[in-house]
């Protein structure tokens, strides 16, 4: 009845997902941050049209800069935003194209939000030469901080919370000092932790007295890496939610990992119908 898929492309030993406040926390910033880039774009619009009326011909340098200004303003937190969205939802390192545009869209917006501006300015024939040098100085200095600023340098992805999740989960089990657990990876880590804790302890015997980190659930619908909707996953696969069903098995973390994220609340039940119970007693 058990059905454990082998494939190595499908091992996905307990791979990090984001939880549901997670992503609305992530999709709240990421709409903050749009709103802050329509708004550094509207100034860079606004900055053109002025140009183009030629408002800036003999004078008006301060409301030109202070429009320089405002878009770097509204670009940076844009970006600031969108970072930290980044970290409550990462991508995968594994989608290169995604991966890239998702943590880098702060620098790219800020240039397109910049460099039309500067172009015009140091290609305006009317302008004061001495004004046309400090707003396109200043323009200039504004885009690469902002820029700068932009770039995610150490960018998150799901493969790397993965990896932290399940050194968190290992550390919270041993008690060992948690360096890897992360805000982002511990609400999780801990769930993997207490359910491995609760399955090991089912699962003593006095052949195995420490227990063993096997759990058993309904496989994934039509073949796919993670069940639609979430499972139970249960002690062995001999109890009666899992009769004629296709069964996996692996660790607590596995089962998580293909949305089997509860444990029974039938542990004792379970026990019995597994032996475990009984085993557990002929060695007391």
């Amino acid at each position: 009845m058990a059905n454990r898929k082998t494939d190595a492309d499908t091992d996905i030993t307990s791979e990090w997902r984001a939880t549901h406040d997670q992503k609305s926390a992530a999709t709240r910033l990421r709409i903050f941050a749009a709103i802050a880039w329509v708004i550094a774009i509207g100034g860079e619009i606004a900055g053109v049209v002025l140009l183009l009326q030629h408002k800036f011909d003999h004078g008006n340098l301060p409301l030109l800069i202070g429009i320089l200004a405002g878009i770097a303003i509204f670009a940076i937190a844009g970006s600031l935003m969108w970072k930290a969205a980044n970290k409550q939802d990462p991508a995968r390192e594994s989608d290169r194209a995604r991966f890239f545009f998702q943590n880098q869209l702060g620098a790219i917006i800020t240039v397109i939000a910049f460099l039309p501006l500067i172009v015009l300015i140091f290609m305006d024939q009317d302008m004061d030469p001495k004004n046309k040098k400090i707003a396109g100085g200043v323009g200039v200095v504004l885009a690469i901080v902002a820029s700068l600023i932009g770039v995610s340098y150490h960018p998150p992805s799901v493969e790397q919370y993965t990896k932290d999740m399940n050194k968190c989960a290992a550390e919270i089990r041993a008690n060992q000092p948690k360096t890897d657990c992360s805000p982002e990876v511990a609400s999780q880590a801990q769930d993997i932790a207490r359910d491995t804790k609760t399955v090991t302890d089912a699962t003593k015997t006095s052949a195995n007295p420490a227990g063993q980190d096997v759990v058993y659930w309904i496989a994934p619908e039509n073949g796919a890496k993670k069940a639609a909707t979430p499972h139970v996953f249960h002690i062995c696969d001999r109890v009666s939610p899992l009769r004629g069903k296709t069964v996996n098995h692996g660790s607590v973390a596995e089962a998580y990992a293909e949305n089997a994220t509860r444990i029974t609340k039938q542990i004792a039940m379970e026990q019995k119908q597994c032996g475990f119970a009984s085993a557990t007693a002929a060695g007391t």
